[in-house]
Protein backbone atom coordinates (compact mmCIF):
# COMPACT_ATOMS: atom_id res chain seq x y z
CA UNK A 1 0.00 0.00 0.00
CA UNK A 2 1.24 3.25 -1.02
CA UNK A 3 0.61 6.12 1.41
CA UNK A 4 2.26 9.77 1.38
CA UNK A 5 3.12 12.24 4.28
CA UNK A 6 5.20 15.21 4.47
CA UNK A 7 7.83 16.52 6.01
CA UNK A 8 10.45 19.50 5.50
CA UNK A 9 13.86 20.28 4.80
CA UNK A 10 15.81 23.69 5.34
CA UNK A 11 18.47 24.99 2.83
CA UNK A 12 19.73 28.03 4.07
CA UNK A 13 17.14 30.15 6.30
CA UNK A 14 14.21 28.51 4.21
CA UNK A 15 12.03 25.70 4.38
CA UNK A 16 10.69 23.43 1.79
CA UNK A 17 8.10 20.63 1.83
CA UNK A 18 9.13 17.02 1.62
CA UNK A 19 6.43 14.25 0.49
CA UNK A 20 7.55 11.14 2.42
CA UNK A 21 6.38 8.16 0.06
CA UNK A 22 6.13 4.84 2.13
CA UNK A 23 4.95 1.50 -0.40
CA UNK A 24 4.26 -1.83 1.49
CA UNK A 25 5.28 -4.72 -0.24
CA UNK A 26 5.76 -8.74 -0.05
CA UNK A 27 9.54 -9.31 0.28
CA UNK A 28 11.72 -8.67 2.95
CA UNK A 29 14.10 -5.42 2.03
CA UNK A 30 14.75 -2.03 3.29
CA UNK A 31 14.90 0.79 0.75
CA UNK A 32 15.18 4.66 0.95
CA UNK A 33 15.67 6.43 -2.17
CA UNK A 34 15.45 10.85 -2.81
CA UNK A 35 19.47 11.69 -1.74
CA UNK A 36 19.44 11.11 1.88
CA UNK A 37 22.24 11.60 3.53
CA UNK A 38 23.87 8.97 6.00
CA UNK A 39 21.97 10.42 9.42
CA UNK A 40 18.50 10.21 7.30
CA UNK A 41 19.07 6.70 6.33
CA UNK A 42 20.23 5.31 9.74
CA UNK A 43 16.36 6.84 10.55
CA UNK A 44 15.48 3.06 9.72
CA UNK A 45 17.20 2.11 12.96
CA UNK A 46 15.15 4.52 15.27
CA UNK A 47 12.29 4.28 13.75
CA UNK A 48 12.26 0.41 13.73
CA UNK A 49 12.82 0.54 17.37
CA UNK A 50 10.84 2.82 18.45
CA UNK A 51 7.49 1.15 16.45
CA UNK A 52 8.33 -1.91 18.20
CA UNK A 53 9.18 -0.25 21.87
CA UNK A 54 5.76 1.10 21.79
CA UNK A 55 3.92 -2.25 20.81
CA UNK A 56 3.13 -1.21 17.45
CA UNK A 57 4.12 -3.48 14.66
CA UNK A 58 6.91 -2.87 12.19
CA UNK A 59 5.92 -4.57 8.75
CA UNK A 60 8.10 -7.48 7.75
CA UNK A 61 7.53 -6.79 4.50
CA UNK A 62 9.37 -4.90 1.64
CA UNK A 63 9.45 -1.25 2.84
CA UNK A 64 10.26 1.31 0.16
CA UNK A 65 10.39 5.25 1.04
CA UNK A 66 11.04 7.70 -1.15
CA UNK A 67 11.82 11.37 -0.47
CA UNK A 68 10.48 14.11 -2.84
CA UNK A 69 11.73 15.88 -4.39
CA UNK A 70 14.91 13.81 -5.19
CA UNK A 71 17.16 17.14 -6.35
CA UNK A 72 17.15 18.32 -3.11
CA UNK A 73 19.50 16.46 -0.42
CA UNK A 74 17.96 15.66 2.49
CA UNK A 75 19.14 16.24 5.48
CA UNK A 76 19.11 15.96 9.57
CA UNK A 77 17.08 13.36 11.99
CA UNK A 78 13.88 15.12 12.15
CA UNK A 79 12.23 13.23 9.13
CA UNK A 80 12.15 10.31 11.83
CA UNK A 81 8.77 11.04 12.72
CA UNK A 82 7.32 11.61 9.17
CA UNK A 83 8.64 8.08 8.03
CA UNK A 84 7.57 6.10 10.84
CA UNK A 85 3.76 7.55 10.75
CA UNK A 86 3.91 6.42 6.79
CA UNK A 87 5.04 3.38 8.07
CA UNK A 88 2.10 2.54 10.33
CA UNK A 89 -0.37 4.26 7.35
CA UNK A 90 0.89 2.08 5.05
CA UNK A 91 0.42 -0.98 7.10
CA UNK A 92 -2.81 0.15 8.03
CA UNK A 93 -2.35 0.57 12.02
CA UNK A 94 -3.27 4.40 11.28
CA UNK A 95 -6.25 6.47 9.91
CA UNK A 96 -4.83 7.88 6.57
CA UNK A 97 -7.77 10.87 6.49
CA UNK A 98 -5.88 13.88 7.86
CA UNK A 99 -2.54 12.97 6.69
CA UNK A 100 -2.22 15.37 3.91
CA UNK A 101 -3.41 18.20 5.92
CA UNK A 102 -0.15 17.94 8.43
CA UNK A 103 3.22 18.56 8.02
CA UNK A 104 5.43 16.18 10.36
CA UNK A 105 8.64 16.79 11.86
CA UNK A 106 10.42 15.21 14.82
CA UNK A 107 13.56 12.99 15.95
CA UNK A 108 12.37 9.98 17.51
CA UNK A 109 14.13 8.05 20.04
CA UNK A 110 14.37 4.32 20.45
CA UNK A 111 11.84 4.60 23.40
CA UNK A 112 9.54 6.69 21.37
CA UNK A 113 10.34 10.15 22.47
CA UNK A 114 10.26 13.21 20.46
CA UNK A 115 13.24 14.80 20.31
CA UNK A 116 13.51 18.48 19.81
CA UNK A 117 14.71 19.63 16.35
CA UNK A 118 16.08 22.48 14.51
CA UNK A 119 14.53 24.78 12.23
CA UNK A 120 11.18 24.14 12.96
CA UNK A 121 9.59 28.00 12.93
CA UNK A 122 11.49 27.74 8.95
CA UNK A 123 9.55 24.52 8.33
CA UNK A 124 6.20 26.21 9.42
CA UNK A 125 6.31 28.93 7.81
CA UNK A 126 6.51 26.46 4.45
CA UNK A 127 3.85 24.90 5.46
CA UNK A 128 1.51 27.86 5.91
CA UNK A 129 2.90 29.07 2.63
CA UNK A 130 1.83 25.72 0.90
CA UNK A 131 -1.62 26.00 2.34
CA UNK A 132 -1.28 22.68 5.19
CA UNK A 133 -3.94 23.13 8.02
CA UNK A 134 -1.36 22.65 10.58
CA UNK A 135 2.06 20.88 11.33
CA UNK A 136 2.85 18.29 14.23
CA UNK A 137 6.13 19.24 16.02
CA UNK A 138 7.96 18.17 19.43
CA UNK A 139 6.11 19.54 22.17
CA UNK A 140 9.73 21.81 23.47
CA UNK A 141 9.42 23.68 19.66
CA UNK A 142 5.95 24.80 20.31
CA UNK A 143 7.18 28.06 21.81
CA UNK A 144 9.07 29.20 18.31
CA UNK A 145 6.25 28.17 16.13
CA UNK A 146 3.72 29.99 18.28
CA UNK A 147 5.12 33.43 16.16
CA UNK A 148 2.61 31.82 13.13
CA UNK A 149 -1.33 32.85 12.86
CA UNK A 150 -3.68 30.68 11.17
CA UNK A 151 -1.49 27.50 11.13
CA UNK A 152 -2.58 24.70 13.56
CA UNK A 153 0.15 23.43 16.09
CA UNK A 154 0.28 20.15 17.35
CA UNK A 155 2.70 20.01 20.07
CA UNK A 156 4.00 15.89 21.15
CA UNK A 157 5.87 13.93 23.42
CA UNK A 158 5.94 10.61 21.29
CA UNK A 159 5.14 8.85 18.56
CA UNK A 160 1.87 7.52 20.32
CA UNK A 161 0.30 10.42 20.83
CA UNK A 162 1.09 11.30 16.81
CA UNK A 163 -0.99 7.35 16.39
CA UNK A 164 -3.79 8.54 18.85
CA UNK A 165 -4.14 12.09 17.13
CA UNK A 166 -4.95 10.62 13.71
CA UNK A 167 -6.62 7.72 15.35
CA UNK A 168 -8.47 9.59 17.67
CA UNK A 169 -8.19 6.99 20.40
CA UNK A 170 -7.08 9.24 23.57
CA UNK A 171 -7.04 13.04 24.26
CA UNK A 172 -3.58 12.80 24.49
CA UNK A 173 -2.47 15.42 22.27
CA UNK A 174 -2.24 19.22 22.94
CA UNK A 175 -3.05 21.94 20.70
CA UNK A 176 -1.05 24.62 22.60
CA UNK A 177 0.41 28.18 21.44
CA UNK A 178 2.29 29.89 23.99
CA UNK A 179 1.42 33.44 24.90
CA UNK A 180 4.87 35.58 23.80
CA UNK A 181 4.45 38.84 25.70
CA UNK A 182 5.97 42.14 24.45
CA UNK A 183 6.92 43.28 27.98
CA UNK A 184 9.46 45.59 29.41
CA UNK A 185 12.43 43.84 30.98
CA UNK A 186 14.57 45.13 33.70
CA UNK A 187 17.98 45.77 31.34
CA UNK A 188 21.63 45.11 33.29
CA UNK A 189 23.88 46.96 32.24
CA UNK A 190 21.32 49.93 32.10
CA UNK A 191 21.89 53.46 31.17
CA UNK A 192 21.06 55.21 34.86
CA UNK A 193 24.50 52.76 36.02
CA UNK A 194 26.88 54.85 33.57
CA UNK A 195 28.82 57.52 35.12
CA UNK A 196 28.89 60.81 33.29
CA UNK A 197 29.57 60.57 29.13
CA UNK A 198 26.59 62.95 29.09
CA UNK A 199 27.90 63.78 25.28
CA UNK A 200 28.17 59.80 24.67
CA UNK A 201 24.47 58.93 25.85
CA UNK A 202 23.29 61.48 23.81
CA UNK A 203 24.99 60.29 21.00
CA UNK A 204 23.78 56.49 21.70
CA UNK A 205 19.89 58.42 22.08
CA UNK A 206 20.68 59.39 18.39
CA UNK A 207 21.65 56.24 17.10
CA UNK A 208 18.78 54.14 18.74
CA UNK A 209 16.52 56.63 17.10
CA UNK A 210 17.55 56.71 13.16
CA UNK A 211 19.46 53.45 14.08
CA UNK A 212 22.67 54.87 12.84
CA UNK A 213 25.90 52.72 12.78
CA UNK A 214 28.29 54.13 15.80
CA UNK A 215 32.26 54.47 16.09
CA UNK A 216 33.56 54.76 19.57
CA UNK A 217 37.41 55.77 20.11
CA UNK A 218 38.83 55.76 23.26
CA UNK A 219 41.16 55.12 26.06
CA UNK A 220 41.01 51.69 27.52
CA UNK A 221 38.59 51.92 30.70
CA UNK A 222 36.62 54.86 29.53
CA UNK A 223 33.44 52.81 29.33
CA UNK A 224 32.94 52.39 25.62
CA UNK A 225 31.68 48.29 26.36
CA UNK A 226 29.57 49.41 28.78
CA UNK A 227 27.91 51.59 27.29
CA UNK A 228 27.87 49.60 23.92
CA UNK A 229 25.78 47.25 25.77
CA UNK A 230 23.69 49.39 27.18
CA UNK A 231 22.05 50.16 24.31
CA UNK A 232 19.67 46.76 24.15
CA UNK A 233 17.72 48.41 26.52
CA UNK A 234 16.63 52.00 24.77
CA UNK A 235 16.01 50.05 21.13
CA UNK A 236 12.40 49.30 20.32
CA UNK A 237 11.62 45.68 20.91
CA UNK A 238 10.88 43.81 17.53
CA UNK A 239 7.56 44.14 15.67
CA UNK A 240 6.34 40.59 15.06
CA UNK A 241 7.04 40.48 11.26
CA UNK A 242 10.84 41.14 12.66
CA UNK A 243 10.64 38.51 15.52
CA UNK A 244 9.68 35.88 13.10
CA UNK A 245 13.06 36.91 10.12
CA UNK A 246 15.28 36.78 12.87
CA UNK A 247 13.78 33.73 14.80
CA UNK A 248 14.04 31.54 12.07
CA UNK A 249 17.61 32.09 11.93
CA UNK A 250 17.98 31.37 15.53
CA UNK A 251 15.92 28.26 14.84
CA UNK A 252 18.27 26.74 12.47
CA UNK A 253 21.66 27.27 13.99
CA UNK A 254 20.93 28.70 17.89
CA UNK A 255 18.08 27.43 19.28
CA UNK A 256 19.13 28.99 23.18
CA UNK A 257 18.20 32.39 21.77
CA UNK A 258 14.76 30.96 21.54
CA UNK A 259 14.68 29.99 25.04
CA UNK A 260 12.84 32.46 26.75
CA UNK A 261 9.37 33.46 26.20
CA UNK A 262 11.00 37.29 24.71
CA UNK A 263 11.20 36.52 21.70
CA UNK A 264 10.63 40.30 20.22
CA UNK A 265 13.82 41.33 22.25
CA UNK A 266 16.70 42.30 19.50
CA UNK A 267 19.43 39.94 19.29
CA UNK A 268 23.03 41.45 20.61
CA UNK A 269 26.01 39.81 18.89
CA UNK A 270 29.91 40.20 20.31
CA UNK A 271 32.05 38.08 17.99
CA UNK A 272 35.86 37.75 19.15
CA UNK A 273 38.38 39.58 16.99
CA UNK A 274 40.38 36.59 16.09
CA UNK A 275 37.03 35.10 13.78
CA UNK A 276 37.28 34.43 10.23
CA UNK A 277 35.76 35.85 7.03
CA UNK A 278 33.35 32.92 6.70
CA UNK A 279 32.25 33.27 10.73
CA UNK A 280 31.54 36.67 9.85
CA UNK A 281 29.33 36.93 6.99
CA UNK A 282 28.46 33.48 6.09
CA UNK A 283 29.46 30.38 3.91
CA UNK A 284 30.68 27.27 3.59
CA UNK A 285 30.26 24.41 1.36
CA UNK A 286 26.59 24.45 2.55
CA UNK A 287 26.24 27.87 2.68
CA UNK A 288 24.95 28.95 6.06
CA UNK A 289 24.87 32.62 7.69
CA UNK A 290 27.14 34.17 9.54
CA UNK A 291 27.17 36.66 13.13
CA UNK A 292 26.28 39.56 10.71
CA UNK A 293 22.60 37.74 9.82
CA UNK A 294 22.87 35.94 13.57
CA UNK A 295 22.40 39.80 14.44
CA UNK A 296 19.24 40.58 11.77
CA UNK A 297 16.80 43.37 13.63
CA UNK A 298 19.42 43.85 16.21
CA UNK A 299 22.85 44.89 16.94
CA UNK A 300 26.31 43.62 15.76
CA UNK A 301 28.95 44.63 18.40
CA UNK A 302 32.96 44.89 17.09
CA UNK A 303 34.82 45.67 20.23
CA UNK A 304 38.31 46.30 19.96
CA UNK A 305 37.86 47.11 15.97
CA UNK A 306 41.53 47.87 14.66
CA UNK A 307 42.11 43.90 16.28
CA UNK A 308 40.12 42.36 13.42
CA UNK A 309 41.45 41.22 10.73
CA UNK A 310 41.70 43.98 8.09
CA UNK A 311 40.30 41.47 5.52
CA UNK A 312 37.20 40.37 7.88
CA UNK A 313 36.92 43.89 8.42
CA UNK A 314 36.48 44.83 4.50
CA UNK A 315 33.34 42.31 3.37
CA UNK A 316 31.11 44.42 6.09
CA UNK A 317 30.87 47.15 3.34
CA UNK A 318 28.45 45.68 1.43
CA UNK A 319 26.32 44.20 3.85
CA UNK A 320 26.58 47.33 5.52
CA UNK A 321 24.59 49.24 2.42
CA UNK A 322 22.14 46.50 1.25
CA UNK A 323 21.24 45.26 4.73
CA UNK A 324 21.73 41.50 3.48
CA UNK A 325 24.52 39.20 1.98
CA UNK A 326 24.75 36.80 -1.21
CA UNK A 327 26.75 33.72 -0.33
CA UNK A 328 27.24 32.23 -4.11
CA UNK A 329 28.85 28.75 -4.39
CA UNK A 330 29.19 26.50 -7.58
CA UNK A 331 26.08 24.66 -6.99
CA UNK A 332 23.39 27.47 -6.10
CA UNK A 333 23.34 30.89 -4.32
CA UNK A 334 21.96 31.86 -0.80
CA UNK A 335 20.82 35.16 0.32
CA UNK A 336 21.12 35.91 4.18
CA UNK A 337 19.76 39.02 5.48
CA UNK A 338 22.02 41.29 7.54
CA UNK A 339 19.78 44.44 8.78
CA UNK A 340 21.42 45.11 11.62
CA UNK A 341 23.00 47.86 13.22
CA UNK A 342 26.64 48.25 13.80
CA UNK A 343 28.44 49.46 17.21
CA UNK A 344 32.43 49.34 17.18
CA UNK A 345 34.49 50.30 19.63
CA UNK A 346 38.70 50.77 19.19
CA UNK A 347 41.57 52.48 21.05
CA UNK A 348 42.54 55.45 19.62
CA UNK A 349 46.66 53.74 19.23
CA UNK A 350 48.06 50.91 20.46
CA UNK A 351 48.87 52.20 24.10
CA UNK A 352 45.32 53.41 24.56
CA UNK A 353 46.42 56.64 24.99
CA UNK A 354 46.26 59.10 22.05
CA UNK A 355 43.45 60.81 23.09
CA UNK A 356 44.22 60.65 26.91
CA UNK A 357 43.72 63.96 28.60
CA UNK A 358 46.39 63.58 31.21
CA UNK A 359 48.42 60.86 29.86
CA UNK A 360 51.23 60.72 27.07
CA UNK A 361 50.93 58.97 24.41
CA UNK A 362 54.17 56.29 23.79
CA UNK A 363 53.32 55.77 19.99
CA UNK A 364 55.40 57.63 17.08
CA UNK A 365 54.05 58.98 14.13
CA UNK A 366 54.60 55.77 12.04
CA UNK A 367 52.89 53.16 14.55
CA UNK A 368 49.69 55.22 14.97
CA UNK A 369 49.12 55.30 11.07
CA UNK A 370 49.54 51.72 11.09
CA UNK A 371 47.53 51.12 13.51
CA UNK A 372 44.42 53.69 12.19
CA UNK A 373 44.94 52.27 8.76
CA UNK A 374 43.82 48.76 9.91
CA UNK A 375 40.63 50.46 9.32
CA UNK A 376 39.72 51.61 5.90
CA UNK A 377 38.18 55.17 4.95
CA UNK A 378 35.87 53.59 2.97
CA UNK A 379 34.61 51.63 5.97
CA UNK A 380 34.82 54.29 8.19
CA UNK A 381 32.28 56.08 5.33
CA UNK A 382 29.68 53.48 5.99
CA UNK A 383 29.58 54.24 9.87
CA UNK A 384 27.37 57.36 10.38
CA UNK A 385 28.65 58.26 14.07
CA UNK A 386 32.35 58.44 15.27
CA UNK A 387 32.03 59.57 18.99
CA UNK A 388 35.62 60.25 21.28
CA UNK A 389 34.89 58.82 24.41
CA UNK A 390 36.59 60.37 27.13
CA UNK A 391 37.75 58.63 30.85
CA UNK A 392 35.01 59.35 33.58
CA UNK A 393 36.32 61.98 35.97
CA UNK A 394 36.28 60.90 39.82
CA UNK A 395 34.05 63.60 40.27
CA UNK A 396 31.24 61.77 38.03
CA UNK A 397 32.76 58.24 39.63
CA UNK A 398 31.63 59.70 42.94
CA UNK A 399 28.25 61.83 42.07
CA UNK A 400 25.29 61.14 43.86
CA UNK A 401 23.37 62.59 40.52
CA UNK A 402 20.67 60.30 39.50
CA UNK A 403 21.17 59.04 35.71
CA UNK A 404 18.38 58.66 33.46
CA UNK A 405 17.50 55.11 33.03
CA UNK A 406 17.35 53.49 29.80
CA UNK A 407 13.35 52.62 29.87
CA UNK A 408 12.72 56.55 30.06
CA UNK A 409 15.28 56.94 27.39
CA UNK A 410 13.50 53.94 25.23
CA UNK A 411 10.49 56.14 25.35
CA UNK A 412 11.80 58.81 23.60
CA UNK A 413 12.78 56.61 20.43
CA UNK A 414 9.96 54.56 20.47
CA UNK A 415 8.24 58.04 19.78
CA UNK A 416 10.44 59.30 17.49
CA UNK A 417 10.23 56.23 15.55
CA UNK A 418 6.96 56.47 15.02
CA UNK A 419 7.41 59.86 13.19
CA UNK A 420 10.00 57.88 10.18
CA UNK A 421 7.56 55.08 10.23
CA UNK A 422 4.91 57.24 9.07
CA UNK A 423 7.59 59.17 6.93
CA UNK A 424 8.62 55.94 5.59
CA UNK A 425 5.07 54.13 5.25
CA UNK A 426 4.98 53.90 1.49
CA UNK A 427 9.05 53.32 0.57
CA UNK A 428 9.77 49.92 0.21
CA UNK A 429 13.02 48.75 2.12
CA UNK A 430 13.42 52.05 4.08
CA UNK A 431 12.25 52.06 7.63
CA UNK A 432 14.54 54.46 9.74
CA UNK A 433 16.61 57.53 8.23
CA UNK A 434 19.66 55.57 8.29
CA UNK A 435 18.03 53.77 4.87
CA UNK A 436 17.45 56.32 3.27
CA UNK A 437 18.41 56.51 -0.33
CA UNK A 438 19.44 59.48 -2.95
CA UNK A 439 15.79 60.37 -3.67
CA UNK A 440 14.34 60.25 -0.20
CA UNK A 441 17.34 62.62 0.96
CA UNK A 442 16.50 65.45 -1.70
CA UNK A 443 12.86 64.94 -0.22
CA UNK A 444 13.22 65.12 3.14
CA UNK A 445 16.64 66.75 3.81
CA UNK A 446 16.52 70.25 2.11
CA UNK A 447 18.78 72.46 3.73
CA UNK A 448 18.52 76.46 3.76
CA UNK A 449 21.27 78.43 3.12
CA UNK A 450 23.03 78.46 6.47
CA UNK A 451 22.80 75.17 6.67
CA UNK A 452 24.78 74.40 2.89
CA UNK A 453 27.56 76.81 3.92
CA UNK A 454 28.30 74.94 7.09
CA UNK A 455 28.05 71.48 5.56
CA UNK A 456 30.65 72.34 2.64
CA UNK A 457 32.73 74.17 5.42
CA UNK A 458 32.94 71.30 7.01
CA UNK A 459 33.60 69.26 3.85
CA UNK A 460 36.34 71.57 2.78
CA UNK A 461 38.43 71.38 6.60
CA UNK A 462 37.61 67.54 7.14
CA UNK A 463 38.22 66.01 3.75
CA UNK A 464 34.89 64.39 3.91
CA UNK A 465 33.73 61.96 1.20
CA UNK A 466 30.44 62.15 -0.45
CA UNK A 467 29.02 59.17 0.97
CA UNK A 468 30.20 61.13 4.67
CA UNK A 469 28.07 64.07 3.34
CA UNK A 470 25.17 61.52 2.92
CA UNK A 471 25.68 60.52 6.63
CA UNK A 472 25.71 63.62 7.95
CA UNK A 473 22.19 64.17 6.25
CA UNK A 474 20.85 61.37 7.43
CA UNK A 475 21.94 61.99 11.18
CA UNK A 476 20.54 65.72 10.84
CA UNK A 477 16.92 64.52 9.58
CA UNK A 478 17.36 62.17 12.67
CA UNK A 479 18.13 64.87 14.94
CA UNK A 480 15.69 67.52 13.96
CA UNK A 481 12.89 64.68 14.31
CA UNK A 482 14.02 64.37 17.93
CA UNK A 483 13.52 68.25 18.51
CA UNK A 484 10.15 67.89 16.28
CA UNK A 485 11.17 69.83 13.71
CA UNK A 486 9.52 69.40 9.97
CA UNK A 487 13.20 71.20 8.61
CA UNK A 488 16.73 70.75 8.96
CA UNK A 489 18.08 73.44 10.82
CA UNK A 490 21.91 74.73 10.83
CA UNK A 491 21.97 73.68 14.76
CA UNK A 492 21.02 69.85 13.40
CA UNK A 493 23.89 69.97 11.26
CA UNK A 494 26.14 71.22 13.35
CA UNK A 495 25.84 68.56 16.15
CA UNK A 496 25.87 65.75 13.40
CA UNK A 497 29.19 67.16 11.87
CA UNK A 498 30.36 67.05 15.56
CA UNK A 499 30.02 63.27 15.30
CA UNK A 500 32.28 62.84 12.31
CA UNK A 501 34.89 64.83 13.54
CA UNK A 502 37.16 61.32 14.06
CA UNK A 503 36.74 60.62 10.48
CA UNK A 504 40.13 58.81 9.46
CA UNK A 505 41.94 61.32 7.54
CA UNK A 506 41.16 64.14 9.85
CA UNK A 507 41.66 62.08 13.16
CA UNK A 508 44.98 60.60 11.62
CA UNK A 509 46.63 64.51 11.11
Amino acid sequence: MLVKTFSSSIIGITGYIITIEVNIEIGINFYMVGLPDNTVKESQQRVRKAIINNKLKFPGKEITINMAPANIKKEGSHFDLSIAIGILASSKQLNTSKLKQYVIVGELSLDGTIQKSKGVLAMAIAAKKNGFEGIIIPAENVIEVSLIDKLKVVGVNTILDVVHFFNKTKNSVFFKKETLEDKEEIFNPDFKDVKGQKYAKRAFEIAATGNHNILLIGPPGSGKTMLAKCIGGILPNMKKSEAIETAKIYSIYDSSFLNTKNIYKRPFRKPHHSISNTALVGGGINPKPGEISMAHNGILFLDELAEFKKSVLEVLRQPLEDQEILISRAKYSEMFPANFMLIAAMNPCPCGNYTHPSKNCKCSPGILNRYLSRISGPLLDRIDMHIEVDPVSFFDLNSNEKNEPSLEIKKRVEQNRKTQILRFKNKENIDYNSRMKTKELKTYCCLDKSSLNLIKNAMEKLNLSARSYNRILKVSRTIADMDNKKNIEASHIAEAIQYRTLDRIHWAA
